[in-house]
């Protein structure tokens, strides 16, 4: 099969002194991970891309795996640009995160840019103790600047303590079924993102579901978790709609 296969792993573990630990700091191919300043306890990790990429037929993969009193901050240097290649195959970009009872995690990397001609598929699963905390954010932005998107098809995944909390899937572009780019879906905006929050606090006082701003909506899901949708016309308007409903719903 042509294209590149990577699978960067991280694990992250309670020191036993008030901090985290990262025993797994393992960088593949593209993928580079570097470990930053530590703060109040919580390991930071920049996921660094030493490519372009991926490209039609590669196979990149992430895995956070966080242990009970751990802390783990997770970020990128720069946006991802999904990019055509010389093989016709479908890209694909897994991220696998698992957070134990007691572990806590915050997903918050850069934009996913869809470029022109492109054919990318990201599939995000998450899977949590009973007590586990997550703050997930994804940000896609449908074509850079001028030109129309690629193929892009999101799946997301959540489950706690087993119990499956949101599974949804979103397909934009070119080949994307009808009605993506409609009134009911995104309309003329090219920039979608979400935030999942998952906190154990949420089953004695589940948020409220409200809209924040005219284009950002907060849903309670079936779980200790909400859900944040925003969409924006850019990228940069996406972060700050993203940030101010994160602030109004996390608790720390």
């Amino acid at each position: 099969m042509s294209g590149v296969h990577a699978t960067a792993r991280i694990g992250a573990r309670d020191d036993g002194r008030g901090g985290t630990s990262l025993p797994v700091l393992e960088s593949d191919g593209p993928l580079a991970l570097r470990r930053t300043r530590s703060t109040a306890g919580e390991a930071r990790v920049m996921l660094v891309g030493a490519m372009s990429g991926p490209l039609g037929g590669d196979r990149f993969a992430v895995e956070a795996d966080v242990g009970s009193g751990a802390r783990l901050h997770v970020g990128s240097a720069a946006a991802t640009i999904a990019l055509p290649g010389q093989a016709k195959d479908e890209a694909h970009y897994d991220v696998r995160l698992t957070v134990a009872d007691g572990g806590e995690l915050r997903w918050l990397p850069e934009q996913l840019i869809s470029a022109r001609g492109s054919d990318l598929f990201v599939t995000t699963r998450a899977e949590l103790g009973a007590d586990a905390r997550l703050v997930l954010r994804e940000e896609q932005v449908l074509g850079r600047v001028g030109e129309e998107p690629g193929r892009l098809t999101s799946r997301l995944t959540v489950r706690v303590a087993g119990r499956v909390v949101l599974d949804q899937e979103l397909a934009c572009g070119p080949g994307a079924p009808g009605g993506w780019d409609g009134p009911a879906v995104l309309a003329e905006y090219r920039a979608v993102g979400q935030l999942i929050v998952v906190r154990p606090e949420f089953r004695e006082a589940p948020t409220e579901a409200r809209n924040i701003g005219e284009h950002t909506r907060v849903m309670p899901l079936a779980g200790p978790a909400a859900l944040v949708t925003a969409v924006a016309p850019d990228a940069l308007r996406l972060r700050r709609a993203l940030d101010e409903a994160l602030a109004d719903v996390d608790i720390r």
